[in-house]
């Protein structure tokens, strides 16, 4: 764990205990250890409490009154229902930037794509998936969509861990790339309808990835459970 500056404090810190929760160093059920973490990275706890309050709205971690903070995540049905609504705008993103995208746009979607190639052949998922955060978030900021980008802004940071995992369904790292692929041909050609379709797809399958890798370790079915349960009760 690297000192933070604090110049950029508050982000830092917030972006380091996403990437724990997202490489597993922080596990679902953990509670946050706000002493060893600020001595860790050389910080107090006000700015670690500011950055706890901002991953409980984004449900990454939960807080709880004289107990202090848990790790946690969206159930199953919430977390498809974010991936449902991100590929909707999403879509949206993806058919506006091709619409307007020039050459000097291309010429920097192909060098974030060149780096995602490049962490696929490493098999780096840490670097894939900041890559492919940079590729998404571009052609956000290509759409132009101030309302749109005030929107996705949040729920992009949510799904980003679940991104991240369903890379871990085999043979999900290979079909990613290959839809990136299919992505920068797409915008090559400025074709509007079918980069907003490949975006969809994309992130269907995304979901669809976290889904089976939730059921392969039985937490689908908790969710189900649950599910039914609070049915049930009403």
């Amino acid at each position: 764990m690297r000192l933070i500056k604090k110049k950029t404090l508050h982000e830092e810190i917030v972006n380091n205990l996403r990437d724990m929760i997202m490489t597993g160093e922080l596990e679902e059920g953990d509670k946050i250890k706000e002493n060893e973490l600020c001595t860790s990275m050389g910080i107090s706890k006000t700015p670690l409490r500011e950055a706890l309050r901002v991953l409980s709205a984004e449900k990454l971690i939960k807080l709880v009154p004289n107990r202090g903070s848990y790790v946690c995540k969206p159930t199953l049905k919430e977390i498809k229902e974010m991936f449902d609504v991100m590929s909707v705008l999403e879509g949206v993103c993806a058919r506006t930037a091709a619409e307007k995208m020039r050459d000097s746009d291309f010429a920097r979607l192909e060098k974030l794509h060149e780096k995602l190639e490049e962490n696929f052949q490493r098999r780096d998922q840490k670097n894939y998936i900041k890559f492919n955060n940079l590729y998404h978030t571009f052609l956000q900021e290509l759409a132009g969509n101030q309302t749109l980008n005030q929107i996705i802004h949040g729920l992009r940071q949510k799904i980003l861990l679940y991104r991240f995992k369903s890379l871990n369904l085999p043979g999900r790292f290979e079909k990613s790339i290959q839809e990136h692929r299919e992505l920068l041909k797409t915008f090559q050609e400025r074709d509007p309808e079918k980069a907003e379709m490949l975006i969809k797809t994309h992130l269907k399958n995304q979901s669809y990835a976290v889904e089976k890798l939730s059921q392969t370790s039985g937490e689908g079915q908790k969710d189900i459970g649950r599910d039914k349960a609070i049915s049930n009760n009403r």
